[in-house]
């Protein structure tokens, strides 16, 4: 054996010495002009771009075989500016036929090179001839077959404008390896570049390269990481009259805000838009995706269905999605009507920039709907957003125990919102629609409300200022707490000036509710409202402001006994908090005492002592004076008369 190898080590050295000097011989031989203009000739044949070389020309045979052009130029037939720029290009170049005096590139490498995209509004762009002239050169029995191996691109920059939109952009910091298809038909490249901020990490693969260059169908991998979104795409692409791309595609974003941002997409309005998850089947046709089995889930929600996006000059989206629970909570969490911590209503100005990028056609379904405290049950809204006016219609939702359908529409001009709303609730929760809707917290039993109300403003305060439009309540088998009628007046049929001490306590039941409130620049007038209880009926007359959010209302309470005692009173004050007492006059005519006190009042001579002594009793009136002043002793001495006469 050992014998063996020594015979057969003998001719390998031999071979390797030859080699050697062969080498030697032809780095000492070498034509430098012939291989200067071979190199350039096959990146002229390969590419269809002109070398221009400004710099040093760097030939080595070893022990490394290329040869570097320095501040290089490349530029297609009849343009004038470069589309490629490159400090440094280096040809590798192929051994044997090296040997042999063939100067074949291997692979290239351009190290810094500025790369110049224009497309133009035809479509075409000045690598068009580039593009050409590959898929002439890798068809099957072309005189020039592509020999390069791989292309790598070192600390590289690319620019791009189109011409169309006049949009621009930039890569920078590329390193990329192309993997061209010497052998096989396949193409490959991978690489990092700087986009915006943002390191990404991208890599590309055509089955079928020299298909995917003629415009045939191909298949197409695709992939692209960074820290504001990953997208995967697995399919086929062809570009016979349109680009056309077919597959699987997969989108991944913690924040869909961030993504939306980083790719210079338009933002929806504050709140919500998080974590991001997208997979469908994709069918692109130029600047159209239509997507089928759609998967996506936004903000913890998860939809199925089917949606379509383009960009033909407007973002316009549609989409059909059905889910089985949907929380819109975190997109109106950062919307306030009222001010917070405040009575006031909120007067931070609108962002209305959303409504006037994008079109938007939605159809939305779900079993269950979170909209901040309110809990809808199987529901059913459209949105349609259009040239700024953006369109909400509610099919048919659960909710409050009843059925609510209706329509919710903004309109936007310059800086100003339009609202018009129109909604019919059916059989509902009073006490949870009316303090959801209202904040009115008073009132119970079930019923039906229509809505219908029209306002233009800047701000919430600015919408409720200008409030026009209409409401009706229609109730049966409830009750209004915060007072108990029937006590009440009873109490004061006997003893009419027994004070008011426990008026605001208890509750006042009914069998019928109705209420009818015309707004007009944001007061609220009652055409009709009754309360008819089993004991008691009540009527309402006056207004309630709604940017001061206050009462200033009158009534009379009535027993359906047969005295039929009926009792003025007054509502004042706040929605949430509001005095309710009765008239003081009508109080004092029922007491035989006390009414003649009232005549003394239109005498001027009366004095304050009556007057003083008439609102101690009926405790409407203004605080008393200290004790020790001669006004308030005969008050009281008055009082205590007037209380032994009723």
């Amino acid at each position: 054996m050992a014998q063996g190898m020594k015979r057969l080590g003998t001719p390998i050295a031999a071979l390797l010495g030859v080699a050697l000097i062969a080498l030697i011989a032809t780095s000492w031989l070498i034509n430098r002009d012939a291989l200067r203009r071979a190199v350039e000739a096959q990146i002229r044949d390969v590419t269809g771009l002109e070398l221009s070389v400004a710099g040093a020309i760097d030939i080595s045979v070893l022990p490394a075989s290329y040869i570097s052009f320095r501040d290089v130029g490349l530029k297609g037939g009849g343009t004038s500016d470069p589309a490629l720029q490159v400090d440094v290009l280096t040809a590798n170049l192929r051994l044997l036929p090296l040997l042999l005096q063939r100067f074949e590139i291997s692979d290239l490498t351009l190290l810094r090179p500025r790369i110049h995209v224009s497309l133009k509004p035809d479509g075409q762009s000045n690598w068009t001839p580039f593009i050409q002239t590959i898929a002439r050169t890798m068809k099957p029995g072309a005189e020039n077959q592509v020999s390069f191996s791989e292309i790598r691109i070192q600390d590289g920059v690319l620019d791009y404008e189109d011409a169309a939109t006049h949009g621009t952009e930039k890569f920078e910091d590329i390193d990329l390896s192309l993997a061209w298809p010497s052998i096989s038909r396949s193409f490959a490249a991978t690489g990092q570049f700087d986009w915006r901020g943002e390191r990404v990490d991208g890599s590309i693969s055509f089955s079928d390269f020299v298909a995917a260059l003629s415009g045939e169908r191909s298949g197409l991998k695709a992939r692209i990481a960074s820290a504001p979104l990953k997208l995967a795409f697995d399919g086929s692409v062809a570009n016979r009259t349109s680009p056309m791309m077919e597959g699987t595609l997969t989108i991944d974003s913690p924040s869909l805000r961030n993504a939306l941002r980083w790719t210079g997409q338009p933002q929806p309005a504050s709140g919500g838009f998080g974590r991001f998850v997208l997979k469908a089947r994709a069918n692109v046709v130029g600047a159209s995706i239509a997507l089928t089995n759609v998967n996506v889930e936004l903000d913890g929600n998860a939809a199925e269905g089917v949606m379509t996006y383009a960009n033909n000059g407007r973002q316009t989206l549609q989409a059909t999605l059905a889910a089985d629970a949907l929380d819109f909570t975190p997109y109106i969490s950062t919307f306030r009507l009222l001010a917070s911590g405040a009575r006031d209503w909120n007067r931070q100005l609108f962002d209305l920039n959303g409504l006037s990028t994008t079109d938007l056609d939605m159809r939305l379904s779900a079993a269950k709907l979170t909209v901040g405290p309110t809990r809808l049950g199987r529901t059913a809204i459209g949105a349609n957003l259009r040239n700024g006016t953006l369109a909400l219609s509610v099919g048919e939702a659960q909710v409050y125990g009843g059925i609510a359908k209706g329509s919710f529409g903004i309109a936007r001009s310059d800086t100003v919102a339009d609202i018009k709303a129109q909604f019919q609730f059916t059989d509902v929760d009073l006490q949870a629609c009316a303090t959801e809707l209202f904040g009115l917290s008073k009132l119970s039993g079930r019923g039906n409300i229509n809505v219908s109300l029209f306002a233009s403003g800047s701000s919430p305060f600015g919408l409720v200022q200008s409030l026009d439009g209409s409401a009706t309540v229609t109730g049966h088998d409830g009750a209004i707490s915060g007072f108990n009628a029937e006590q009440l007046l009873k109490r004061l049929e006997r003893r009419p000036l027994s004070g008011g001490g426990n008026f605001r306590n208890g509750s006042t039941p009914y069998n019928n509710l109705t209420i009818a409130v015309k707004f007009s620049d944001g007061v609220a007038t009652a055409e009709d409202i009754r309360v008819e209880g089993p004991a008691a009926k009540i009527t309402l007359t006056g207004t309630a402001s709604v940017p001061t959010r206050e009462y200033d209302m009158k009534g009379v309470a009535s027993l359906n006994s047969t005295s039929g005692f009926e009792l003025p009173f007054v509502v004042q004050g706040p929605w949430d908090d509001p005095l309710i007492f009765p008239d003081p006059e009508s109080l004092i005519r029922r007491s035989p005492a006390s009414a003649p006190l009232l005549d003394m009042l239109k005498d001027r001579k009366g004095g304050d002592a009556v007057r003083s002594a008439i609102e101690r009793i009926t405790g409407s009136g203004k605080r008393p004076p200290p004790a020790e002043s001669p006004t308030a002793e005969n008050a009281k001495e008055n009082a205590k008369e007037n209380a032994k006469s009723n």
